[in-house]
């Protein structure tokens, strides 16, 4: 190629525009591999994020089912004594296990439970760890209550301390149905024949 602008006439120096396209085109596939690995890294963190989040979620789900457990009268799981209230109104107190199964998706363990009404106290021991969907555990429970409420006929309003796999602590309430249970039987039998 001539350059006919020059008077030297000599001929223009053809590589330094090839050589300006390949370093462009270098540039370029740069850039595309730049943007392709800033694409890869925030698409990762975002799916870590998401995943996290879920996991959190999924750690916060607490679903407990508590039943009484059955028990023969006199067995040595299921004690009861007959004590003098304070008002004169009779207590009964009962020293029996609540089967507790773990229905929700992740593990827990049970620190502990109260009982939700006037006219009772409780207290319990053990602090069962359940598997998730499924697990179950026991969690011994001494009940005192007057004989005179009629708490035994109602579901009995737990209310459950549970420490999540994440370190959380929370509380979830559960009605626990007493009738036809040994928990009845035997407590409104001591209520009947102090």
């Amino acid at each position: 190629m001539i350059d006919l602008d020059e008077r030297n006439h000599q001929p223009a120096q053809s590589g330094t525009t090839a050589h300006d396209r390949l370093v462009t085109r270098r540039k370029m596939a740069l850039g595309f591999v730049a943007v392709f690995v800033v694409g890869v890294v925030l698409g990762g963190l975002a799916v870590q994020r998401r995943e996290s989040r879920v996991q959190r979620e999924r750690n916060a789900v607490v679903a407990l089912v508590a039943i009484p457990q059955s028990a023969s009268s006199g067995s040595a799981n299921f004690q009861t004594a007959t004590i003098g209230g304070g008002s004169g109104v009779p207590q009964v107190k009962l020293t029996g296990q609540l089967v507790l199964i773990n229905a929700g998706p992740a593990p827990i363990t049970v620190r502990g439970v109260v009982v939700e009404g006037s006219g009772m106290a409780s207290s319990s021991s053990g602090q069962p760890r359940l598997s998730p969907l499924g697990g179950t555990g026991q969690l011994v429970v001494e009940l005192l209550s007057e004989c005179s409420v009629a708490s035994f006929e109602e579901p009995l309003q737990l209310r459950f301390e549970v420490e999540t796999e994440d370190r959380q602590v929370r509380e979830v309430g559960y009605p626990v149905a007493l009738a036809g249970s040994d928990w009845q039987r035997v407590a409104l039998s001591n209520c009947e024949h102090p």
